[in-house]
């Protein structure tokens, strides 16, 4: 396990119950929810991709590495859609792993390991971590609410140094901006449906242009989350350094309809000889200001909403993508 936090690894049992019931969980197997996570990416999106491919002037850069906050498990599964059930607005991830020290050729066979929060901010595995502001409740049944594996996973780079992610966009909690965690293994292989042994070599975090994030908050199940964002300029972790800082290029899946989803692109430019856990290393401030030194925070969250089980029974809360759109247009 990386890091000093409490081992809450994902065992077999649980693995082979998230594979198996990853799409019955929230229905979005949908033709409106999939054309955002198309293999080949055409028009403007297209021209994102070709663009963020390597070219001297970024990948020469070193990707600014960061705490890994106080949420990580390790244990996550290799698998490239990773809502496990849970809703949202489309986010289809095409990242590039390249060696920024070796005139920015690809790193085949890195896994790339990402986890993020949920529409209202909860992270599966911390359930009981207040997000701040006004949120439904996530946890229904205290004895098995942190048992879910949503939003985590690892992909393991092609040939190209190419990793893809199915997931949705992630909401925000007091006094974080929206993000992605994010972790660059080299070394291991992958065992047991998960990735094992190897070195971390980056530790970072992915981060949203502001107007698009407070876009799709406005949306559902995101807008049942209410109170202070936090802006890029305001946040604790971000450094203002753009794409090296861990900015997203984002590109909408229909322009002017942010419902059917965005399309993210950004190269990571590693040291593959370096080592960098993150473990213990700033101030994530997860929970209402809580989480020193990546300890997750304490607090109770909120009770007067629905739960986890009502979001994913086709209430509001659990609002398809799809069905999301012709309300918001």
């Amino acid at each position: 396990m990386t890091g000093h936090h409490a081992s809450k690894t994902i065992t077999r049992r649980r693995a082979l119950a998230v594979t198996g019931g990853t799409v019955a969980a929230g229905g979005l197997a949908v033709a409106g929810y999939r054309a955002a996570f198309a293999d080949e990416t055409t028009g403007a999106a297209g021209t994102a991709a070709s663009a963020t491919s390597v070219s001297g002037s970024t990948c020469m850069t070193l990707m600014t590495s960061v705490t890994e906050g106080p949420y990580y498990l390790d244990g996550a599964l290799v698998r490239k859609d990773i809502t496990e059930g849970k809703s949202g607005v489309p986010l289809a991830l095409r990242l590039t792993v390249v060696d920024a020290g070796d005139g920015c050729t690809p790193v085949p066979g890195a896994a790339v390991e990402i986890w993020h929060c949920d529409a209202w901010g909860y992270y599966s595995g911390y359930t009981t971590a207040n997000p701040g502001g006004s949120a439904p409740a996530e946890s229904e049944d205290g004895s098995t609410a942190d048992d879910a594996t949503y939003l985590r996973g690892y992909q393991i780079a092609n040939a190209d140094g190419v990793v893809k992610f199915e997931t949705i966009f992630p909401g925000w909690y007091t006094p974080r901006t929206c993000h992605i965690h994010v972790k660059v293994h080299t070394g291991g292989e992958k065992e047991d449906g998960t990735y094992e042994g190897g070195k971390v070599n980056y530790t970072g975090q992915f981060f949203f242009d502001d107007e698009i994030a407070q876009e799709v908050f406005t949306l559902e199940p995101y807008s049942r989350h209410t109170g202070s964002y936090t802006t890029l300029d305001d946040d604790m972790v971000y450094d203002g350094g753009g794409a090296a800082g861990g900015l997203l290029t984002l590109k909408a899946v229909k322009k002017g309809n942010p419902a059917r989803g965005y399309q993210g692109f950004l190269t990571l430019g590693i040291d593959p000889d370096a080592e960098n856990t993150g473990a213990g290393s700033g101030n994530d401030g997860g929970g209402g200001g809580g989480g020193e030194g990546g300890t997750p925070p304490a607090g109770e969250p909120p009770t007067d909403g629905p739960t986890r089980s009502d979001a994913s029974s086709g209430s509001s809360a659990g609002t398809d993508p799809a069905s999301a759109s012709a309300s918001a247009s």
